[in-house]
């Protein structure tokens, strides 16, 4: 059985103004677990949890968190926000 596509990939305007401002490093890590996530969604390994009290999900990649929804029906993940650690959680 052939393995599902991955998602499509989207980013917000706060997201892209975030990767934009971010060092290069930091910038290309985190451009790769997106894509990984993109790619299987369902993996154990992602550093994954849903978000409480709103929709959506969060990557934890170092110090940064993504924020994210993921839409099945589309294949389609949309980021909507790339913030320092201490920032995500408010």
């Amino acid at each position: 059985m052939p393995a599902d596509p991955e998602f499509g990939i989207s980013l917000a305007k706060a997201a892209e103004r975030a990767l934009t401002r971010m060092p290069p490093n930091d910038r290309g890590t985190i451009l790769a677990k997106i894509r990984a996530v993109a790619a299987d969604p369902d993996a154990p390994n992602n550093n994954v949890r849903p978000l409480r009290g709103a929709p959506g999900f969060r990557l934890r990649v170092g110090g940064w968190r993504v924020l994210y929804l993921l839409d099945r029906e589309t294949r389609q993940m949309a980021v909507r926000d790339i913030l320092p650690r201490g920032d995500a959680c408010r």
